[in-house]
């Protein structure tokens, strides 16, 4: 990896701003777990009744079945005497299910463009977060070319050069119905020319049904590979948090389709259902890159397993 590091200080307000809003609703963790337990003896009703946050949350069947059966043993150990036993203990749970999906994006130096490959369906945040990622990569020293491969929407064409103009970084594109592997042909083409760093190629949103246009994903894929073999060098989805279970229904279809590399999870300030991070995690296992809360650049930040963690568990009293 090349390119400077990241200052701390976006990231410690990140935080503190991740934590606030994952904890505004009553139906998931932050529902402050004392009140499950009000004497404090954990049993097996206290379960019960975190197994229905976990569910209602979007973490999904499987995985909550997981961490409720984690927690069960530990119950049947004893090992769950008090309520801060039991937070340390689904701590434990949850950051066995995330930590080994929290893996950074790494800029890997070479003679060609590092080509990231953005898919998703409309709406997710794609456009907005190929914006995002131009500018952190500048922030790091790296040059950046976008390649405006949603020939099918003027207005994603447009949003992205309005992003390009904000960083001044240059798009590549096309008229509008243009074949979207030409474009990014094209801009790979540029990109190499211009001794880019990085190359962020947009795609049409896709639904994940639609095998048609999934199929033309596949293409775009293998013709970056002709130029280079190693590249996509990353396959990065982007999910909208709210979309609960679908989002987990598009990531497998993605996936077996394109074979994903990367994940950005977007719109966690739109909704408390941050748990399907974890069905994602437990189901699919690939890598969290980013997840964002807001429209600002500083409002998307790497996965951190612990902080994202330990932001569901902040109980009432704690900022």
């Amino acid at each position: 990896m090349f390119g400077r590091k990241d200052s701390t200080g976006p990231k410690q307000g990140f935080v503190k701003r991740l934590r606030a809003r994952l904890n505004r609703g009553d139906n998931w963790l932050s529902y402050d777990l004392a009140r499950l337990a009000p004497g404090g003896t954990i049993d097996e009703d206290v379960l019960d009744e975190l197994e229905s946050l976990l569910v209602m949350a979007d973490v999904g069947i499987d995985t909550t079945e997981r961490i409720i059966g984690d927690l069960q043993a530990d119950l049947e150990r004893k090992e769950l005497k008090d309520l801060d036993a039991l937070r340390a203990r689904l701590r434990n749970s949850l950051m066995a299910i995330l930590e080994p999906v929290a893996h950074p994006l790494d800029i890997v130096q070479q003679d060609s463009p590092f080509v990231v490959l953005m898919v998703g369906v409309n709406g997710a945040g794609k456009t907005t977060t190929i914006g995002k990622l131009a500018k952190r990569f500048q922030g790091q020293g790296l040059s950046v070319m976008l390649a405006a491969g949603d020939t099918f929407r003027a207005a994603a064409v447009e949003q992205l050069q309005s992003w390009g103009e904000r960083n001044d970084v240059s798009v590549i594109s096309q008229q509008p119905g243009a074949d979207p592997a030409a474009v990014i042909f094209d801009a790979w083409e540029a990109a190499r020319s211009r001794n880019i760093d990085v190359l962020l190629a947009d795609t049409a949103g896709r639904l994940q049904n639609q095998q048609g246009l999934m199929d033309e994903l596949a293409k775009v894929k293998r013709v970056i590979a002709r130029r280079d073999a190693a590249a996509p060098h990353e396959i990065m989805l982007v999910l909208d948090a709210s979309q609960g279970q679908n989002a987990l229904v598009q990531a497998e279809r993605f996936h077996e389709a394109l074979g994903l590399s990367g994940i950005t999870v977007t719109k966690l300030d739109g909704s408390a259902k941050g748990g399907i991070l974890f069905a994602i995690a437990n189901q699919l296992r690939v890598p969290v890159r980013f997840i964002g809360i807001g429209e600002s650049a500083e409002d998307m930040q790497p996965f951190s397993a612990s902080e994202f963690v330990d932001a569901l568990l902040a109980s009432d009293g704690q900022s």
